[in-house]
């Protein structure tokens, strides 16, 4: 198959040489990325229920849901919840196949509340979230063009693009493993950090300023006096993981809007904002590399909750992001890529209508000198596409 791929030179200035970046990461507890979780983890375990039934993925998108904030009354030493979260779970599922039904409402039920238990630690998801399932089943004509693929190839549910780009610049490794670091470390040794941070990044030519925002739990602030020691240790380690990626200035700063004196602070009883009206919805945060970007082209796509096998909002955003990575690692000579997917309705999604490489090589190199081998990269990328969808299904691949 001869597929339709363009590898051209950009001539632009990159985007370490400009003189503003902004870079924005959305924490695993913000009340958007819950909401992209639990659209997530409701995909994936219709997709092993699917499997266990049916024998294979039957058509299903999750990628709609809302949080709407509940109601508190954090105190230092320990408050409570007033009133619960609510979580509304919508979307289509396939919830009959050849004569056998599914429970697609309960698998969705559990798979929201074991994410909710696992990833906000000082959440009774019992008694503080009210969660709602209410899907329907999909459109005929999409269930058609899911079922069509046979033993062959799925087919592209939508004309649709995904975006991706390579290699991150400093302030966005900086947003990214600040992020990680506070999620798979920090945390355990300071648990008064709540999992509802947002993180800001702007470059100002040589001078990185890094805005947090951090939810602190309650019950581990004895007082005022506490929460100043947590949120200043939380700077200085902060500021400490910043200055391993740059050789930049770098400027922290936790909770601007704190006033201390009055006691006016970022206080909660959950450790996220949506436990006090804060609301949340799927696609209205991080793309699936994790960042938000605005010097950098983006899809508006949800990626999460999508279906993996022929959902192109999902497909593409995660394969062009792979597929940048990639050609950064094994072609010499690139300073920046940036790789677009577009789809079809009804066309296999292998054979895109186009696969768009756009390269800024380094100073010295010229196109001639690497579309060759990024244009063998794309192509076999897409002849290996469900590598994608078993990547999903297993958690392999983060869509937030």
């Amino acid at each position: 198959m001869k597929r339709n791929i363009c590898v051209e030179q950009i001539d632009q200035t990159p985007i370490e040489q400009r003189q503003i970046e902004l870079v924005e990461r959305k924490g695993i507890g913000h009340p958007d990325s819950l909401m992209d979780g639990i659209a997530e983890s409701v995909s994936r375990a219709l997709c092993r229920a699917y499997i266990e039934e049916c024998g294979g993925v039957l058509h299903h998108n999750t990628d709609q849901g809302e949080i709407v904030g509940g109601q508190t009354l954090p105190i230092f030493g320990g408050g409570k919840v007033i009133k619960p979260m609510y979580v509304l779970v919508v979307g289509r599922a396939t919830k009959v196949f050849n004569g056998v039904s599914i429970p697609t409402d309960s698998v969705a039920l559990a798979a929201a509340r074991d994410y909710l238990r696992t990833t906000l630690t000082n959440l009774d998801p019992e008694r503080h979230v009210i969660v709602d399932v209410r899907m329907g089943e999909g459109s005929t004509d999409l269930r058609e063009v899911f079922r069509s693929a046979g033993g062959l190839l799925p087919k592209a549910n939508d004309t649709s693009f995904g975006v991706g780009h390579a290699p991150f610049s400093e302030t966005e490794m900086i947003v990214r493993n600040v992020a990680s670091y506070i999620d798979d470390n920090l945390r355990y040794r300071m648990p008064v950090i709540g999992h509802d941070m947002k993180f800001m990044g702007l470059r100002d030519g040589d001078c990185i300023t890094l805005t947090v925002a951090c939810a602190m739990v309650d019950r581990y602030c004895a007082g005022i006096e506490d929460y100043i020691e947590a949120k200043e240790k939380l700077r200085g380690e902060i500021s400490a993981v910043a200055v391993q990626y740059t050789d930049r200035k770098v400027n922290v700063s936790v909770n601007t809007a704190d006033n201390h004196d009055s006691g006016s602070v970022f206080l909660t009883v959950t450790g996220t904002s949506a436990e006090m009206g804060d609301d949340g919805s799927v696609g209205r945060g991080n793309r699936c590399n994790g960042l938000i970007t605005p010097n950098r082209p983006m899809s508006m796509e949800a990626t999460s909750g999508k279906n993996p096998i022929n959902h192109i909002g999902k497909i593409y955003n995660l394969l062009s992001t792979q597929v940048a990575q990639e050609c950064v690692r094994r072609v010499g000579g690139i300073e920046e890529i940036y790789i677009r997917f577009l789809s079809q309705i009804g066309h296999p999604i292998d054979n895109p209508l186009i696969a768009s490489a756009q390269v800024l090589p380094k100073e010295g190199v010229t196109i001639k000198e690497l579309g060759d081998e990024i244009q063998g990269i794309i192509d076999n990328s897409l002849e290996n596409i469900t590598c994608i969808t078993e990547k999903v299904i297993t958690g392999e691949l983060k869509t937030f």
